[in-house]
């Protein structure tokens, strides 16, 4: 039963399918991050204030998400670490939930169709199959709502504990402006800033859309609150240094980040850095612009590898979106091409097989045409192997008819064999062979039997007739010992080598002719023997004739000139197409007959032998093309000698 090899159409769009012992080995997913800060690789936020050290840089805190530690073999494997997840809350990377559940589908998948194919196996029809409910299915589904339910939940918190961070740093923003006012108020609230300071450090995430502004109006009255203190210097040159040493100290930490050999990691822990940088109190007026530069000079460099890392990933996603559409155009021109012979289909399916395969060894292509291609790969493949399908399906079909007309034939003979009426049921009994004959080929598994029983009975017959002819057998066995003298005068001839050998040959076969039966049982091989003598010897004639043939044309053509010469070229050019073309429809023709069918192999060797004798006049005509061409080549060398002289 043939294989099914396309990708199964279930719910779940996959990659294509891998054997059922594994499973698909996750991939990389597409970037879903941001994959910049507030300020670009190039570009910093410049303060206003020399003190307003970097903008809001809104990146929220990842979930504390496990990768997945060993990969699940089987659907169970799979809900187990489903309910893993649901236990420790839903945490969980996307891209592990999807691969889960691509590896959950593709094992079902898989159980489909070696189900569906094993239906078929036993003589049921594909489009009567119809899979049983998966009792894992339920559970995994379920688990999977489960999942979806907590991540909202956990989403939801979130957003709520984000706008209770943005209200109070908002509060926050108005003390600190109001505590600044004055330098009265500045020196009276300044321990109190302090204690608001800590506490906007304790406060982490805002909604992204309020960071950037959040954070200006916090530096910008954080800077005029200092710039109103009169505290005395002594104790504010303090706080400027403490400050200065711990700017220096993230200074130093984002320039390490350049050694960090994964640009995502360097990038996340910058934003850490960011963080702890804003939080950091001003230093002295004419230090800030330095200190700023310092870390904005090492966040450039680690934005830019970040973001040139990203733009690998894309080009290295255009170039699989490249190799993937010249693995769809293959396929496509697979799917279209015409496939008249089992040997026909079975080459394409291991060209598909082979493309499939190669598909799996390519990463992803852009998020935007990655389904796109990968739908389109699949529905080159899912109609060529319908097509397929519906090609065996027919040549089934016609098998059976055939089966049914050869059983027929045989219940036929078996009527006949215990008659004796020798003569008419001899006749009818040729006749039902030749039936046989013209009738197409069987299911492999059943021919042997089924000639088996219809030769039986006709030797059966023809054994029985044999024997009540018993006056006949002496006449039979002279006939025979006369067509072995025949046979022994033509391999004389053959022997002799002479050329003009054809009217003995002729006189020797109507004698042949006129001789009358040989033994039942002798027959083909006398007959065999007599027609090998008789291709010999005709091909030595053939050949002789040819030869004749070959050199009557080069005379004959050398008298022609012109355009007339032009003209039989293109004749000899044409009837050479033409032979070709029959030749190919012959053996084309070959694949249809089973090679282990006795009446296939009569036939065969009967086509065999005329594609054998086409094959011999295709190279009488390649011979007297070959000389109209030098005729043509010897005419124009002419025609050029003859200008050279003028």
């Amino acid at each position: 039963m043939e294989e099914n090899k396309t990708f199964e159409n279930e719910e779940q769009k996959v990659e294509p399918a891998v054997p059922a012992t594994e499973a698909p080995a996750p991939q990389e997913p597409a970037a879903e991050e941001e994959t910049t800060v507030a300020e670009t690789p190039e570009e910093s936020v410049a303060p206003e204030k020399v003190e307003a050290e970097t903008e809001e840089i809104s990146v929220e805190q990842s979930e504390t998400e496990e990768e997945p530690t060993e990969v699940p073999r089987t659907k169970e494997d799979v809900i187990e670490r489903l309910k893993e997840i649901v236990a420790r809350g839903g945490k969980v990377a996307r891209h592990e939930l999807e691969y889960l559940k691509q590896v959950y589908y593709h094992l079902h998948n898989t159980e489909v169709a070696a189900t569906r194919d094993s239906y078929i196996a036993a003589g049921g029809l594909e489009e009567d199959f119809e899979p049983e409910v998966d009792p894992t299915e339920e559970a995994f589904k379920a688990e999977m709502s489960l999942i979806r339910e907590l991540r909202a939940k956990d989403a939801a918190t979130v957003e709520s504990q984000k706008q209770e961070n943005l209200k109070r740093k908002l509060e926050i923003i108005e003390l600190v402006k109001s505590y600044g006012e004055s330098p009265e108020t500045a020196d009276k609230n300044f321990d109190a800033l302090k204690k608001l300071q800590a506490e906007w450090k304790e406060i982490k995430l805002v909604p992204a859309e309020n960071a950037t502004e959040l954070w200006k109006n916090y530096q910008l009255y954080i800077e005029r609150f200092y710039d109103n203190l009169h505290l005395n210097h002594e104790a504010r040159m303090y706080d400027f240094k403490k400050n200065l040493e711990k700017k220096v100290q993230l200074c130093e930490a984002a320039e390490r980040l350049a050694d960090v050999e994964d640009p995502v990691s360097a990038f996340h822990q910058l934003q850490k850095l960011h963080q702890e940088f804003r939080e950091t109190g001003p230093v002295e007026n004419e230090k800030r612009e330095g200190i700023w530069n310092r870390f904005k000079a090492a966040s450039t460099a680690v934005n830019k590898r970040h973001q040139e890392h990203f733009e690998g990933l894309k080009a290295q996603e255009e170039e699989n979106l490249t190799k993937k559409t010249a693995l769809c155009e293959e396929a496509e021109k697979i799917m279209n091409g015409e496939y008249k012979t089992v040997n026909a289909w079975e080459a394409a399916t291991k060209e598909v097989i082979e493309l499939q395969a190669e598909w799996k060894t390519i990463g992803f292509a852009p998020r935007k045409m990655n389904a796109k291609i990968f739908e389109r790969f699949r529905s080159a493949c899912d109609n060529f192997f319908h097509s397929k399908s519906e090609f065996f399906k027919q040549m089934r079909e016609t098998l059976s008819l055939n089966l049914e007309v050869k059983t027929k034939l045989a219940e036929e003979a078996e009527a006949l064999k215990e008659s004796t009426d020798w003569t008419s049921t001899s006749n009818k009994l040729v006749a039902l062979q030749k039936k046989w004959k013209e009738t197409g080929p069987v299911p492999h598994k059943v021919s042997d039997a089924i000639w088996k029983r219809f030769n039986e009975a006709c030797n059966y017959f023809f054994e029985r007739k044999n024997e009540a002819t018993g006056a006949q057998r002496k006449e039979e066995e002279a006939n025979l010992e006369q067509k072995n003298e025949i046979i022994s005068q033509l391999e004389a001839l053959l022997e002799k080598g002479e050329e003009n050998v054809q009217q003995v040959v002729h006189e020797l076969q109507d004698r042949w002719n006129e001789i009358g039966h040989v033994p039942f049982r002798k027959k083909d091989q006398i007959y065999k023997k007599y027609r090998a003598v008789l291709d010999r010897i005709y091909e030595e004639l053939h050949v002789s004739a040819r030869r004749r043939s070959v050199e009557q044309f080069r005379r004959s053509v050398a008298e022609k000139v012109g355009s007339e010469l032009s003209r039989e070229r293109q004749r000899l050019q044409n009837a050479l197409e033409a032979k070709r073309e029959e030749i190919k429809t012959y053996e084309t023709n070959l694949s249809f007959f089973s090679a282990k069918s006795k009446s296939g192999n009569s036939l065969v060797a009967e086509i065999e032998k005329k594609v054998a004798r086409l094959k011999e006049d295709l190279q009488l005509i390649s011979e007297k093309l070959s000389a109209a061409r030098e005729q043509e080549r010897a005419e124009s060398e002419k025609e050029e000698k003859a200008e050279d002289e003028a």
